[in-house]
């Protein structure tokens, strides 16, 4: 079985790489440093239709995430969430949050226009987020696509 990532998801975002369960996607958004867990399992809308191995692990990977992130990207505060509204396939909003960004203290959904990386912020994120990642068991993207 192979996964696919949802068409949404592969347009909003920039595949970074994959931890043993999730991909790792960072949103095309800039206004916030704003990550995405999606395991890679076929069909799965919500977190309990996966074995409770894999839930386990999904929170693992999410916690090793939102540490690594909170920790060296100073956060005020992780949102972490997961929705599903507009995007059937299980995916882990994690999304660093600052007294001082243009959302807070509200969700950043609907509240801003989404502003697009330039270049080389994008290689700066994608290399600063590569580097707080190296003592986990990330394994950056090495050029491939997913699905």
């Amino acid at each position: 079985m192979s996964f696919k990532l949802h068409p949404r998801l592969n347009k909003d975002c920039y595949y970074l790489g994959d931890f043993p369960l999730c991909a790792l996607l960072l949103s095309k958004d800039a206004n916030y440093p704003w990550y995405i867990l999606v395991p890679r399992q076929e069909n799965i809308s919500e977190a309990f239709q996966l074995s409770a191995l894999e839930q386990q692990q999904l929170q693992y990977e999410s916690l090793q995430l939102s540490q690594a992130l909170s920790d060296e990207l100073k956060a005020d505060k992780m949102n972490i969430a997961a929705l599903g509204n507009m995007v059937p396939q299980l995916h882990v909003h994690h999304i660093v949050r600052y007294k001082d960004d243009i959302a807070w203290p509200n969700p950043v959904w609907g509240f801003a226009d989404a502003i697009a990386y330039d270049e080389q912020q994008l290689q700066e994120r994608i290399i600063k987020t590569i580097a707080l990642l190296s003592e986990t068991n990330f394994k950056p993207n090495k050029g491939h696509s997913v699905e």
